[in-house]
């Protein structure tokens, strides 16, 4: 005794045949658990300790008759110069069998093919159960029999190895079940290494002795990579959680669409010249609705608002020849009507119905009252207002400052843009162009809308500013004019055109190193 417990080799087998006889008992512990929940809900842990009792029983049983069999060495026949004793033949059935088992296993794990619980209400007997449980364990014992008997040499480490395995599987067994569940790569490894145990097997029983240090070094080496394995995957899990939880799920649901990781989208790229459309996985319209989907509630409204200053609004002071001219031209339907100042809203009118209205000027003021606009704060959540803009039967959401001062204006539409994309109208120009290799953003561009259009989620996301004229502006210092460029995260924003402080044209191209250090320069 004291030899063995010296032996470090004796060790090392002795807790590689305690990992692999959990591994092997896990689809003993599914199928218990199946029989058991035909019983009664008080009947079941008494079902499953007894079927693992009984496990535990048959297969010490076993290992003492095959333990005798194998020494069993004198020759049965001979073909030739091959001379088999019983213990060669027991060898080379159970290496067969173990090659077998787990190739079977091996099949149905690689499939998926999953376990299907039985959901029947109506209870079993426990009698019938417990046979069944027995029945199966007489099965399930087998190749936990052989594999020990191919590993260790010596019956009491094999018995010692069975009884503590048994012990953990009946303390453990709900953990362990879910643990073997969770990560399908460890059934995976122990069953190769049933192939590797089993092809030795057949191999000594064939006259070829195989060193056990072998096996042993082989087997511990490859829980040592899993453990790694595992280690590491619980570490990405870990640093996973730390990503918002909104690109996490975008990630996803790219991954369900069949979309690509940001590398290969790179390599899909260099062979855009000799792809097709539909060879491309994820398209760029839909990269783009699902970003616009799950960061909508995150956006503040001022970047999906019709800014002051871009609000097309009927001015009640001037002449209904002018109004008339005014909604003739514009290609909207829906106006806020004011009296001199955007500030003092009176209502909100359809274009047809102001203009039936121009010609009965006692008709104006109902008008007015009949539509009033929604007004929100500036500080309101996307979500909250897209639900009152549903509940306002095609009004429009006025937004305010602190002062009461008007922000700009929220259609339908404009929650729309903020998923699908920009949708001109026809006095309109997209803000962001793409040229050959260019892009050409007015100044009242949101930030946002840049990184998806060029496809940086991480372009300036550092800026406190919500469209590109106003973080050129900052940059420039307030001399922002035609000339003068701002270069930020690799890419370049020359102005092309403004109009007093405002921007209202860039270039926007990729930059070099050199011009990222230059920075900034404005034209003398």
């Amino acid at each position: 005794m004291l030899e063995l417990l010296s032996d470090p080799s004796v060790w090392v087998g002795f807790f590689a045949l305690i990992t692999i006889e959990i591994v092997l008992g896990i689809d003993n512990l599914v199928f218990i658990a199946i029989l058991a929940n035909k019983l009664p809900p008080h009947q079941r842990d008494k079902a499953r300790t007894i079927g693992l009792a009984l496990a535990l029983l048959m297969r010490l049983g076993l290992l003492s008759v095959m333990s005798w069999l194998i020494t069993l060495t004198k020759p049965l026949f001979s073909i030739g110069s091959f001379s088999p004793s019983l213990r060669d033949l027991i060898l080379i059935v159970g290496g067969f069998f173990l090659v077998f088992k787990a190739t079977l296993e091996l099949h149905e794990k690689m499939e998926g093919k999953p376990h299907f619980e039985n959901s029947n209400p109506v209870y079993a007997g426990f009698a019938a159960v417990v046979v069944q449980i027995v029945i199966l364990d007489a099965v399930f014992s087998l190749d936990a029999v052989i594999t020990a008997v191919g590993m260790v040499k010596h019956l009491e480490v094999m018995m010692a190895a069975v009884i503590i395995s048994m012990l953990i599987m009946l303390v453990a067994s709900k953990p362990l079940t879910r643990f073997v569940g969770a990560h399908p790569t460890v059934v995976v490894l122990c069953l190769s290494f049933l192939l590797m145990i089993g092809f030795s097997l057949i191999v000594e029983g064939l006259g070829f002795h195989i060193p056990k240090g072998y096996l042993y070094a082989a087997i511990g080496f490859a829980i040592v990579i899993e453990a790694f394995n595992q280690w590491s995957q619980r570490n990405q899990n870990r640093n996973a959680q730390q990503i918002p939880l909104r690109d996490r799920t975008a990630d996803a649901i790219l991954r369900m669409m069949g979309g690509q990781q940001q590398e290969a989208a790179d390599d899909l790229l260099g062979e855009a010249a000799s792809s097709t459309p539909a060879d491309q996985p994820f398209a760029q319209e839909e990269r783009y609705m699902i970003s616009g989907v799950l960061t909508l509630s995150e956006r503040d409204v001022q970047t999906i608002m019709t800014p002051r200053l871009e609000i097309s609004w009927v001015n009640l002071n001037d002449s209904p020849q002018t109004i008339r001219q005014q909604l003739l031209e514009s290609p909207h339907s829906l106006f806020p009507v004011c009296r001199g100042s955007i500030d003092r809203i009176l209502g909100v009118v359809r274009a047809k119905d102001m203009l039936a209205a121009l010609d009965q000027p006692n008709q104006i003021a109902p008008l007015l009252r009949r539509q009033q606009p929604v007004y929100v704060s500036d500080d309101i959540d996307n979500l909250k207002l897209m639900n009152l803009l549903k509940n306002a039967r095609g009004n429009l959401a006025i937004v305010l400052d602190e002062y009461g001062q008007v922000l700009g204006l929220v259609t339908p539409l404009d929650i729309f843009e903020a998923i699908a994309g920009e949708f001109p109208d026809e006095d309109e120009t997209p803000e962001i162009i793409r040229q050959d290799d260019h892009w050409l953003v007015e100044g009242t561009a949101s930030l946002y809308h840049l990184r998806l259009e060029l496809n940086q989620p991480d372009l300036l996301d550092e800026e406190d500013f919500l469209t590109v004229g106003g973080m050129l502006s900052a940059a420039l210092g307030g001399q922002a004019q035609p000339g003068a460029e701002v270069v930020r995260d690799g890419m370049r924003f020359e102005i092309l055109r403004t109009s007093g402080n405002r921007v209202l044209l860039v270039r926007v191209t990729d930059s070099d190193p050199e011009a990222e250090q230059a920075g900034q320069r404005v034209p003398s």
